[in-house]
């Protein structure tokens, strides 16, 4: 049952974070304790948007859980949501809003919330949630200085 809600402003286009968020592929290479990501399948749909059903392998200490998802990515109005298939959870929601700023930059809105069915892993997840979830967010915030700051590829 823990939840996380949180607004970030960020000197990068709603546009840019929306690319670094959607590309789920990638998440090994900068997001804490996730060791592998696995892209089951993706598919368009006729309103523009495209979902994707994708896995995630997060490893903390001695554990070590798979869980599936359906990401639902919305490119027009740069918005990604969650849905959970399968895996260690009871239920996960987690939703992703980017907004372009009128003076630059946009505002980034980042919110989960999860149980797992382990009452073990609930409570330890627990003690460490709000540092994690802020290690998390400030992954993705190096992540964006790292592709789309000054120098820059």
């Amino acid at each position: 049952m823990p939840t996380h809600a949180e607004k970030r402003r960020l000197p990068y286009t709603a546009e840019q974070m929306y690319a670094l968020v959607a590309d789920v592929a990638r998440y090994p290479e900068f997001l804490p304790w996730c060791s592998a990501t696995r892209i089951r399948s993706r598919r368009p749909l006729a309103d523009g948007r495209e979902v994707m059903e994708a896995d995630m392998v997060v490893s903390f200490k001695v554990f070590r859980e798979r869980f599936g998802s359906r990401v639902t990515l919305s490119p027009d109005s740069h918005r990604i949501d969650v849905e959970y298939l399968d895996g260690p959870f009871r239920y996960l929601d987690n939703h992703w809003q980017f907004t372009d700023m009128p003076d630059g930059g946009s505002e980034v809105e980042f919110f989960v919330d999860f149980e797992f069915r382990s009452a073990l892993l609930q409570s330890i997840i627990g003690v460490v949630f709000n540092e994690a979830m802020q290690r998390i967010v400030r992954a993705f915030e190096a992540r964006a200085a790292q592709l789309y700051g000054p120098g820059a590829a």
